[in-house]
Parts: C-alpha cells; sequence; structure tokens
C-alpha cells in the first residue's frame, strides 16, 4: 500500500524540480526543517538559504520549521543579525567597523530568539517574516505580507505590518485540532484517514485520539 512519497525525497512531484521537500536542500545546521515541508521556488529551490538573511553564526539564532507546511517562492526571513541597536542615539553600528570605533561595543546587540513556523503552515508568495517571530500550527499568511509579530494558530494574516484577517475555524474546532495533531501521527495513519483530513471530518479524526 502506498503511503506517498518518502520525507527524503528530494522532488516529491515527479518531473517538477522547482519543488522540494525542504529539508533535503539545507546545509545550514542552524536552519531546521520537518519532514513533509515544500519549498516551491520560481526559479531555483536552492535560492531558499539565501532568503534566510543576516543569518550569521556567531549570532546562533535559529530558523525552525515544523511539519507539512508549504513555502512559496521569494518568502524572506530576516534574522536577528540585521538588528540595530535602537537605544543610541544613532542607529548606525560604529563598532563593527573596528578601527578605534570597536571602543563601544556592546556587551550584546538586540536578539529576539529563534524564528519559530509551526506544522501545515502556508507562507504565501514573496513574504517577509521578521526576527523571533512565532507562526502558530496552521496559520496562513497572505502573500507579500510582513509579518512582524507572533501568530495565533489557525489565523489568516495579510499586510504590511500582517494583521489578522479571520481565524480559519471557531474556536472549538481549532482547540481540537491543536489537541489532535494530526500531523505526528505515523504516516500510514495520515494516509489513511486523509478523507477525513482533506473533507474536514473532524469526528473521524477524534476517534484517533481517543
Amino acid at each position: 500500500m502506498s503511503h506517498g512519497p518518502l520525507p527524503d525525497t528530494r522532488y516529491p512531484i515527479a518531473g517538477q524540480t522547482r519543488l522540494v521537500y525542504l529539508k533535503t536542500i539545507i546545509t545550514n545546521p542552524n536552519i531546521l526543517v520537518g519532514d513533509y515541508t515544500y519549498y516551491d521556488d520560481f526559479e531555483n529551490p536552492e535560492n531558499f538559504e539565501r532568503n534566510v538573511l543576516y543569518h550569521f553564526d556567531f549570532v546562533g539564532d535559529r530558523l525552525i520549521i515544523g511539519k507539512f507546511c508549504s513555502i512559496a517562492s521569494d518568502v524572506k526571513f530576516i534574522m536577528n543579525g540585521g538588528n540595530h541597536r535602537t537605544d543610541w542615539l544613532t542607529n548606525y553600528p560604529f563598532p563593527v567597523f573596528g578601527h578605534g570605533w570597536e571602543s563601544v561595543m556592546p556587551e550584546e546587540w538586540p536578539n529576539k530568539g529563534d524564528t519559530r513556523i509551526g506544522n501545515d503552515v502556508w507562507i504565501g508568495y514573496g513574504a517577509t517574516l521578521m526576527p523571533g517571530v512565532r507562526i502558530g500550527d496552521g496559520a496562513i499568511i497572505a502573500a507579500q505580507s510582513v509579518v512582524t509579530r507572533s501568530v495565533e494558530p489557525y489565523s489568516i494574516v495579510g499586510g504590511n505590518p500582517a494583521q489578522e484577517i479571520r481565524k480559519r475555524f471557531d474556536a472549538a474546532t481549532i482547540k481540537t485540532l491543536m489537541e489532535i495533531q494530526w500531523w505526528n501521527w505515523d504516516i500510514q495513519t495520515i494516509t489513511r484517514l486523509l478523507p477525513a483530513i482533506c473533507g474536514s471530518d473532524l469526528d473521524a479524526l477524534k476517534q484517533i485520539r481517543s
């Protein structure tokens, strides 16, 4: 019995090389990607790491992406290496240029922590995510949005800065989905229950939880 493509398959759609299971092309150890998350790029999916910007090893922040996410072309992640001090009387990072200016090197630069993308998240074309945001499970980020703050599970957000447009489901359904966490089931169970998952048959999924 088929259980879908293997999660380590680079090109899961036959004859299609612009879409990859993302974890198969990641080289940076500070980018962690779950199974079945895909990235689609109009030019070359190898562009993904180029779009994780200001991601310097010495900062140590991580980009963590869950399972079954859908990431469109030209999505950009701004990491903490791009932050400047805003509490100084200047925005200019004098100390990084040395030659005597290093005398005002601060003990730390602004760091908002890891950027975390939940499971089953859809990030639309050209969206930009700022450092340290948390995107909840099941969320949708509209195309060209600029996400400056964390997004709740199963919310749809859009705009610059991104604002919540609506919830995908009612509160009770969201609570149940967060309890079920179908993305953590074994792939055989997920495959068997695809008619329920894709058909919005929540009662069938509840039976697995119980």
